[in-house]
């Protein structure tokens, strides 16, 4: 359920203080260099107002530098000014613009889980951070990410195994040309208080050398109960320019937090109940211990410059530690449902602790990219070869009804979802896990071939070669796989006027499964042939000078795996396999526009998903998959004040149709709207810059259900947070 620790990385010292005590004396060292600087720098300059519209580019879309008007996918880029604006620390704050994004079992104090277009996407494969594969299995702080990056679709060929539905891309702050002196303090309603620095600086001869700052702390006590915790978050990031066409840089950075996770509701019995408190956390018991989750990253990476092409060489590795611990309530012994809680709001608790889980990945991507003629015709190529290593270990976890309750006599591990009920914990180490490692080794090529000065083909094929193996933690059940498999993709666009072209696409990706290690499975631990997703895209791309906007169509279809058989623990009693498909076809519109002092941006998703050909849940057949609207939309509009210059305001608005609940579709939940409103303001001086920003989510206090997961065999319901009040000051020297 969760998990978290700490990590050592072996380029990084035993202690995890070490990274915080070299990034304070780096700030230190920037400070004092500033200091100096501006004693010399006495002449002031009259300040200079540059306005236009520069296009963003998705690094992840494996196509370089090209802004995404020009390219035939679909991607969102959130900056720092967007995620500060929306008082963003965690993943599910960032990506709250985009109607193809949803939540997928978020919970407070737990890692994020994300939806594209419908589809859970996997926290083991499905992110990157600067292009490079990283576990999302951990908390992972925003306060030196320069933006996010999520790509929209089927990625066979930009990772060589992932869950369709897109790819999320971290891009950290590196040293800027020009120096940054930033300090923020922010609250969050209940009592949640973050400070931040962020100090960027160049130096040496010829401003050969640069260094990049990054701290964090924050005091976590937000309006739910029982879920105080603290986190806090030191990066270093350097560059060193060897030469007019070398450039070397690396990154470490280190980060904790500590609060205990919320765990969802759920029907009663064969009723939704009407949305509770947001407040209560079912995770209220005198035993329940925070989650905790340490993570080090660190990377290094050499650009070289060569005549018509570049060289880039690019590694990374990442240690995870978790302490994975919740009071979860789990089913319904006492009617015999397991799917849901009782009747009359009871449910039975769990003692669930994972203690010490690392996590450890590496990555190598060495690469050439360049321009060329070739047969007459323009190719903007890329060639390159990626090695990933990935290691989770794992100890013994407790698993188990708690004891007895204490305040009145009950049955032995009841709960209920009014959280009155108080027990025992359990922590009697009960249950196995499994260790696991892979190793792959991925080629990759890409072509742009320019055709016409209107018409592109774009061309992209990735080849894995995938070995992974498996043990529980006892020893037993140890297993061995390894498979190779290559993903293509094919798209043209034509460019019918500046900045605005058609595409269409296709394109495959791959997932790889094992049979679990159980005794009731005929295939117990044998590798699961390659499940092969495919995608068809089609899209319009327009941008003016004061306007852009776009529609996309998609239909991605992606094999499903299912027990067949009873899968109880007699042995041999089931097989793991493949049970037919799901298909979701959408369209997605994005807008954005502005007039005089007004600016607005909205996207919408119209989204039909079902299941089909289902042996094992046939009453699935047709049906609508759990917890995805197929509806949703997102506006946004912002009013710059000409009476008070630097004062501007903002309303989103959120709209969600209704999700269901269970796979037969027999229960749903409504769906609901909510809007935002914040207010920002800008004041320069002449020694420095002040940005206060304040605002109200959930402006209304509307009460919903947030989401409908269902998750481990289970349906949970998440409460929409209530009204939340939050204000910051950035100041920028």
């Amino acid at each position: 359920m969760a998990r978290t620790s700490t990590l050592r990385l072996s380029s990084l010292s035993s202690s995890l203080h070490k990274p915080t005590i070299l990034a304070c004396a780096a700030a230190t060292t920037l400070l004092l260099s500033a200091k100096a600087q501006a004693q010399v720098n006495t002449t002031t300059l009259a300040p200079v107002t540059v306005t236009g519209r520069t296009e963003p580019a998705a690094a992840i879309s494996g196509w370089g530098d090209m802004p995404l008007s020009q390219t035939p996918l679909q991607a969102s880029v959130i900056g720092t000014a967007q995620l500060r604006d929306r008082g963003a620390t965690r993943l599910a704050d960032a990506v709250c613009t985009d109607a193809s994004v949803a939540d997928a079992y978020n919970a407070d104090g737990y890692w994020d889980m994300l939806a594209i277009r419908g589809f859970v996407i996997d926290n083991r494969f499905n992110y990157r951070r600067d292009g490079l594969p990283i576990s999302a299995e951990t908390s992972i702080p925003l306060d030196n990410k320069e933006r996010v990056e999520v790509l929209k679709g089927v990625t066979g060929i930009q990772a060589g195994t992932s869950a369709p539905g897109g790819l999320v891309n971290l891009v950290v702050k590196r040293p800027s040309e020009a120096p940054v002196r930033s300090a923020t303090l922010a609250w969050r309603e209940q009592n949640s208080v973050l400070g931040s620095a962020d100090l960027s600086q160049r130096f040496g001869e010829n401003q050969a050398f640069g260094a990049r700052v990054n701290v964090a702390y924050e005091h976590l006590d937000p309006k739910l109960h029982s879920a105080r915790g603290q986190r806090h978050l030191a990066a270093l990031a350097g560059d060193w320019r060897l030469g007019r066409d070398t450039l070397l840089e690396a990154e470490v950075e280190t980060s904790h937090r500590s609060q205990p996770s919320q765990p969802g509701f759920s029907l009663l019995g064969d009723r939704v109940p009407e949305p509770v408190d947001p407040r209560i956390n079912l995770n209220n018991q005198p035993w329940s211990q925070p989650v905790v989750m340490d993570a080090n990253t660190a990377s290094v990476r050499v650009t070289h410059q060569l005549d018509g092409w570049r060289l880039t060489v690019h590694g990374a590795t990442q240690r995870l530690r978790t302490d994975d611990r919740l009071a979860f309530p789990y089913g319904c012994s006492a009617e015999g449902r397991y799917d849901r809680y009782c009747s009359d709001g009871t449910y039975d608790l769990y003692d669930f602790r994972s203690e010490g889980e690392r996590r450890r990945t590496d990555a190598l991507d060495v690469a050439a990219h360049g321009h060329s003629e070739w047969a007459a015709l323009q190719h903007g190529w890329s060639l390159g070869t990626q090695f990933n290593r990935v290691q989770n270990r794992f100890g013994p976890q407790t698993y188990d009804l708690s004891y007895a309750n204490l305040v009145e006599t009950t049955p032995s591990g009841v709960g209920n979802v009014h959280g009155t009920l108080a027990t025992y914990p359990n922590d009697s180490h009960n249950a196995t896990n499994t260790n696991r490692d892979e190793h792959a080794t991925e080629l990759y090529a890409r072509d742009a071939v320019k055709l016409s000065e209107a018409l592109t083909a774009w061309l992209g094929l990735r080849h894995t070669r995938l070995h992974r193996g498996s043990v529980q933690t006892d020893g037993a059940q140890a297993v061995d796989h390894s498979q190779s498999f290559t993903t293509p993709w094919l798209a043209a666009s034509y460019t019918f006027a500046p900045e605005q072209l058609v595409y269409a696409s296709w394109g495959q990706g791959i997932e790889s499964d094992v049979v679990p290690n159980r005794p009731g499975y005929t295939n117990s631990g044998q590798a699961l042939p390659a499940a092969r997703s495919r995608q068809f895209e089609a899209g319009l791309k327009v941008a003016t000078r004061d306007a852009a906007w776009g529609f996309a169509w998609f239909d991605i279809e992606r094999p499903l795996w299912a027990d067949l058989g009873t899968c109880d623990s007699t042995p041999n009693s089931c097989t793991r396999g493949e049970d037919g498909v799901i298909r979701h076809q959408g369209l997605e519109a994005n807008a954005a526009w502005r007039t005089g002092p007004w600016s607005f941006q909205g996207s919408a998703m119209w989204l039909y998903a079902r299941r089909h050909e289902s042996s094992a849940a046939p009453e699935a057949n047709g049906k609508r998959p759990t917890n995805v609207p197929d509806r949703t939309l997102h506006l946004q509009a912002r009013h710059q004040f000409a009476q008070w210059a630097g004062l501007s305001a903002q309303a989103d608005l959120q709209g969600v149709s209704k999700r269901m609940v269970l796979e037969d579709n027999t229960v749903t939940v409504p769906g609901y709207g909510v809007a935002d409103l914040s207010l920002r303001y800008e004041r320069k001086g002449e020694a420095a810059t002040t940005v206060w920003r304040a605002g109200i989510d959930n402006l209304l206090d509307r009460r919903a259900w947030r989401e409908s997961p269902f998750q481990y065999g289970h349906a949970y319901l998440y409460p929409l947070a209530g009204r939340t009040f939050r204000a910051s000051v950035e100041v920028s020297l």
